[in-house]
């Protein structure tokens, strides 16, 4: 046993080094400049609007005025990802080749959505193109053609890179490519946070805060790890007449977690209340006055951000898991949940049990959203809302997912050298 242990460690060692490898190459290409831009009329004009640096800052971080090969970064694929989970919901073929399809109908949906990412880059390169003719004097077609070209590609390589991540390294690869997105941009978060508030904060207020966020981990990590069990007992178990509930094997269980969701309320709600302000203000539509009203009041703003990220959260929910699906694979496995009968009773008390946890995570999850409001409101800070719970809910799933896969992979090791 002790002789395996270096191999043990030498696969943990070089999958982190492949995954940290990708991840320095990635960082890397985001800041290699795209040709043919005037990076220098780009920074010019940066620095006079607020809503182009916004946009910049998005894919490459604050104080950054280049449009890198891998700008787009991942965010093509996590957008065709979202999608693609919709379509499975609404479309029954898409639903049936997920759940009956097998490995073939895994990799179908797979190549489906590499071409949803593929078509994702492309409209954003184009948005990116056409926005950047107000930026930059020598644009013409040929340019446009370029950067369209140069984007989408970039966003194709970094998206076979997270693949070889997720199946050769360490961790899942988009999940950490958007971690190393937060990660590189805390050090400006924090220097703006202390710059902008210095007169605001003391010692009691900073204590305060910290404090908050400790509590915000450990309710996000209560949030991802907790679930509602129920047990499980087979037919065979069932037949034997002196089987007593205490005696149900603890390891045959179905676990309903508090966040099915995840993030994605979160997102869904954020798209829904800024992405309209935003498209006004790139000049695409007419002003929409909806989403300022609703900034300047932000007890409004509040109660509508709350509320929707309740639904999504339901709704999201019902997507992932189906109570009547759930019933039916019970039944052809001949296993049943004690003192509920199969079929229709089971369907129904799978539902009341879902909607009660699914009420449950939703509230948690939304009072963790609205918390970074909350310490902007009482305390009279700003920018705080730079490290909201949808960041949080990010950096916490990504280190709980590391942490396990290294707990999987030290346990299969064991069990080869015990069976060898």
């Amino acid at each position: 046993m002790e002789r395996k242990q270096p191999n043990d460690n030498n696969i943990l060692l070089k999958r982190l080094l492949l995954s940290l490898s990708i991840l320095i190459f990635i960082r890397i290409g985001t800041f290699l400049p795209v040709p043919g831009i005037n990076h220098g009329h780009l920074a010019f004009y940066i620095q006079r609007h607020s809503i182009t640096k916004s946009l910049v800052s998005t894919f490459s971080g604050d104080d950054t005025f280049v449009i890198g090969l891998f700008t787009l970064n991942i965010f093509p694929y996590i957008n065709a990802s979202i999608l693609m989970q919709l379509l499975i919901s609404l479309i029954p073929s898409l639903s049936k080749l997920q759940k009956e399809g097998g490995s073939e109908g895994r990799r179908r949906i797979t190549r489906i959505t590499r071409v949803i990412t593929l078509i994702w880059a492309f409209i954003q390169s184009l948005s990116i193109a056409i926005y950047l003719k107000r930026a930059l004097f020598n644009w013409n077609l040929i340019l446009a053609s370029e950067i369209i070209i140069w984007l989408t590609t970039g966003a194709m390589i970094v998206l076979w890179l997270s693949e070889l991540i997720t199946e050769y390294g360490l961790g899942n690869g988009p999940s950490l490519l958007i971690y190393t997105n937060i990660v590189s941009s805390l050090p400006n978060l924090g220097k703006k946070l202390i710059s902008e508030n210095i007169s605001n904060l003391n010692f009691f207020s900073g204590l305060f805060i910290i404090l908050l966020f400790i509590g915000a981990i450990y309710g996000i990590v209560l949030l991802q790890e907790g679930a509602r069990i129920i047990p499980l007992i087979s037919s065979r178990q069932l037949s034997q007449t002196n089987t007593t509930f205490s005696e149900i094997p603890k390891n045959n269980y179905i676990p309903l977690r508090f966040n099915q969701a995840g993030v994605m309320p979160i997102i869904l709600t954020t798209a829904i209340l800024v992405i309209p302000n935003y498209v006004s203000n790139l000049g695409l539509l007419p002003i929409i006055t909806l989403p300022v009203l609703m900034k300047s009041s932000k007890i409004f703003y509040w109660i509508s951000y709350f509320i929707l990220i309740l639904v999504f959260s339901s709704f999201y929910s019902t997507i992932v898991l189906n109570p009547k699906d759930i019933s039916n694979e019970l039944q052809k496995m001949a296993v049943s949940i004690p003192g509920i009968r199969p079929g229709v009773a089971t369907t129904f008390y799978l539902q009341r049990v879902m909607k009660r946890v699914t009420y449950l995570g939703a509230i948690m999850l939304a009072i963790l959203a609205t918390l970074p409001n909350l310490i902007e409101a009482v305390l009279n800070v700003s920018n705080f809302n730079g490290l909201g719970t949808t960041s949080l809910l990010i950096l916490v799933g990504v280190v709980l997912d590391i942490s396990r896969e290294i707990r999987s992979i030290l346990l299969s090791n064991i069990y080869n050298d015990m069976f060898n």
